[in-house]
């Protein structure tokens, strides 16, 4: 009730300042046209001398907000026009107006016809494989950060049930924590169960760049296979928006979103979002009851699989200072409740067995441009997690899927009886030193430490020995990188990361070998790797790229793989780090045929070789997750999306993905015999899948200004094996079927994006879904979203 009241203060106090703020704005706004009186889209707009710059959007129109008063210099550029600059004079209170005709640059056309880049054209232009997608064009619709992810190619997130459940992220066949997870170049290492991927609404986000096999080393970590980085709004505008979708299973979404900064240059940002559904869902599967008769194919709903998360992210400081572009204190308070409906398989069914998880992260960003000289950049960030996560299990019962349930005397659980309440005192810094020499040379040092010290307590055991053993790990990656821009046309990035981890914990062990008697003995190991890589690109012609990228990487065990999670992944301290040398080789091209069509393709060929890789089994009963090590796994696939629009009257697109990861091991440790599972297809990864949208926009609905937008989206999954497919025959080894899964959606658009009304409906044709073995997904559900956005620079 506490976190509660703190969010909703905080919302009112977000929405206060934010309204009182905006009659003290100065701004800028205007258009940018072409010498014939065609809209620009996409021309830079800066002011010298300062931080200030936008885009134009599609209609040419920018808009710069909380300028402070005086003279200054503008500058508008596009490529393939000329520079034009012009003297203005901001005055207090007042919008003023300006507005450009570019001429076309002869010179630069000769070698460039791209007309402008946003911030997602840029990153989709870099030399490593990745894909940059706008997820402003998603906030109008309920998908949190991994839904919308799970529709980019390489990707598979694979959960276990609705809102909340236990998810798995793959991206190219490296699945789980070998795929690292940053929001604006910060690992997520440390947020807890409160902040996650599949609980972060959109809207939090400008856009999301996944980087598939190579890591750029400004993103320190030990990514093994790849990197997803949120990047939130960190511009100087001054904005609003709200949102609330209500859905099937009685599904509540909110969002607010709100950013002020004052001429002063005192900027605030509070988001604040929640989640709440009772997944009460229905599936079908077989039920033993009490009786002990056995019922096959019954249709039976959830019924102890609620969940719900609530946090809100403050900050405030200062920004366009001689001292600091950026210097930010903040906050992140959060909690989360998620009741456990099943093991890892629906044979494994529970009815009162729940879960509980605070955040309470202060943070502090600094970032400074021209450090001492000029093309020395310094960002640092830092937190401290004192959130804690609890494991409760004290109903001794026998559920089944009716929600019969058998009562057994005395002190007991459905699985493992706890209160275990414990804090992972998890602390992150980083920081990143950049200096650009001049126009072809710049350098990079990075470094992340991040530190880890779980204690707790259980108040039904109050002098357990085991929860008093250490559980202690310390992470370093050290980056170092160099790039050479050549031209406009070539760029090359070579970089070398240095990993290190010390883990100390304890081991149990009978000293005297009578029943019951167990002592723990403290171990300690550490590990040292050095990785290495290079990243260049090469435009053919100005729409036709060709990049290639290799990296030598390293990934350290996680805590949850050492320690357990006290959920359904039981820890293995022996776990050895893995490794894997990347290979990638993409293709993109874009072409437009009488300003009325335009087409791209991107296409890209991988090569995986990983050693001592780390996979999920099943434990021994069956009952949890265990990770070890496969000695050598090889992975070689594709990945390829096709896109084309018509005017901005309709686009559609498809992806599709392939990925065959094999088990390379010829010779199991001890073993002369070649292994029965060599060149087997890894078991329980999807290797074949893809998805299909297509968008038609209606301009002018109702007013001018109103556009209604009809959306249309599918997934295929191929069928795979649970198990390895060399053991057993076809008619007695588990699968996870087919999967096609339709969505669809209408969006209603009023005041030029001010207000926004969208419908869905998920899993249209209500096909059973199953990421997982067993574990059903939601059937068909149907969502409802209004939204109200505000910004003085859009």
């Amino acid at each position: 009730m506490q976190i509660k009241k703190i969010l909703l203060l905080g919302m009112l106090c977000a929405c206060v300042i934010f309204t009182s703020a905006q009659n003290r704005l100065s701004s800028i706004s205007g258009q940018i046209k072409t010498s014939d009186g065609n809209p620009l889209p996409g021309a830079t707009i800066k002011i010298h001398k300062t931080n200030y710059g936008t885009l134009t959007d599609q209609s040419g129109n920018f808009k710069l907000s909380n300028i402070p008063l005086g003279k200054y210099t503008i500058q508008v550029s596009a490529i393939g026009f000329k520079t034009q600059k012009k003297e203005i004079n901001v005055a207090d209170g007042q919008i003023s107006t300006f507005n450009f005709h570019l001429s076309e640059s002869t010179e630069q056309m000769e070698t460039l016809n791209v007309i402008g880049r946003t911030a997602n054209q840029q990153v989709n232009r870099q030399a490593f494989n990745v894909t940059s997608i706008d997820a402003k064009k998603l906030h109008n619709s309920t998908l949190d950060i991994s839904h919308a992810l799970d529709r980019v190619s390489g990707v598979r997130v694979r959960e276990a049930g609705g809102l909340g459940s236990r998810m798995d992220f793959s991206l190219n066949g490296f699945t789980g924590r070998q795929v690292k997870f940053f929001i604006d170049g910060v690992p997520m290492d440390n947020f807890g169960s409160s902040f996650q991927i599949n609980n972060i609404p959109i809207n939090l986000a400008q856009r999301v760049e996944v980087y598939k096999g190579v890591v750029p080393v400004w993103l320190g970590s030990d990514a093994l296979g790849g990197a997803v980085n949120i990047v939130t709004d960190n511009t100087t505008k001054s904005y609003m928006d709200a949102s609330y979708s209500y859905g099937s299973f009685n599904t509540h979404k909110t969002a607010v979103n709100v950013g002020y900064t004052a001429p002063s240059g005192f900027k605030i940002q509070v988001n604040a979002f929640q989640n709440y559904s009772d997944n009460d869902y229905k599936v079908t599967t077989d039920v033993a009851a009490i009786n002990g008769r056995y019922f096959r194919n019954q249709v039976v709903k959830r019924f102890n699989d609620t969940y719900h998360n609530e946090t809100l992210i403050a900050s405030a400081g200062v920004v366009n200072k001689s001292f600091a572009d950026q210097l930010m204190f903040g906050l992140t308070v959060g909690q989360n409740y998620s009741e456990i409906q099943t093991g890892a398989r629906m044979v494994s069914v529970f009815g009162d067995w729940h879960r509980k998880g605070s955040i309470l992260m202060p943070t502090v960003k600094y970032t400074k441009k021209d450090l001492f000289v000029k093309g020395l950049d310094l960002r640092v960030n830092g937190n401290f997690n004192f959130g804690t996560e609890q494991n409760i299990d004290t109903v001794y019962r026998r559920y089944n899927w009716f929600q019969d349930y058998k009562e057994y005397p005395g002190a007991g659980s459905e699985r493992e009886r706890s209160m275990y309440k414990f804090r992972n005192n998890n602390g992150l810094a980083t920081a990143n030193l950049s200096y650009t020499v001049d126009e072809h040379h710049s350098l990079s040092v990075n470094n992340v430490y991040n530190s880890f010290n779980r204690t707790g307590s259980d108040e039904l055991y109050p002098d357990a020995e085991k929860y008093e053993q250490p559980r202690i790990n310390n992470k370093n990656v050290l980056g170092l990188g160099y790039k050479f821009s050549a031209s406009e046309k070539w760029n090359t990035s070579v970089f070398a990361k240095q990993f290190y981890q010390s883990n100390k914990y304890s081991q149990s062990y009978n000293p005297s070998g009578n029943w019951g008697d167990i002592a723990y003995l403290t171990q300690k190991n550490s590990y040292s790797k050095t990785g290495y890589g290079i990243a260049s690109t090469y435009f053919i012609v100005p729409n036709l790229q060709v990049k290639a990228s290799y990296e030598k990487s390293y990934r350290l065990p996680e805590t949850d793989e050492l320690f357990g999670d006290l959920l359904n992944l039981e820890g293995n301290i022996a776990l050895k780090p893995e490794q894997s040398s990347n290979y990638n080789l993409g293709f993109s091209y874009q072409a437009q045929l009488n300003k009325i069509h335009r087409f791209s393709f991107d296409g890209n060929l991988m090569y995986r070789d990983a050693k001592d890789f780390i996979r999920p089994s099943l434990n021994n009963n069956q009952t949890k997750q265990v990770m070890d090590n496969l000695a050598d796994v090889t992975n070689i696939g594709f990945e390829s999306e096709v896109r084309y629009s018509f005017k901005q009257l309709f686009t559609a697109g498809v992806n599709v993905t392939y990925q065959n990861l094999r088990n390379n091991t010829r010779f199991e440790q001890g073993q002369t015999m070649e292994s029965p599972l060599f060149r087997d297809r890894i078991p329980n990864m999807p290797y074949l899948f893809g998805n299909a949208d297509a968008s038609l926009f209606f301009n002018n609905v109702g007013k001018k200004g109103n556009t209604l937008t009809l959306g249309y989206n599918v997934l295929y999954v191929h069928a795979y094996y649970l198990s390895w497919p060399s053991q057993g025959t076809s008619e007695t080894k588990y699968d996870i079927p087919r999967q096609w899964m339709q969505d669809v959606n209408a969006v209603y658009t009023l005041g030029n994006g001010k207000y926004n009304i969208g419908l869905e409906c998920k899993n249209l044709l209500d096909n059973r879904i199953y990421d997982n073995f067993s574990l059903q997904k939601p059937g068909r559900a149907f969502y409802a979203k209004v939204r109200y956005f505000f910004s003085n620079n859009r």
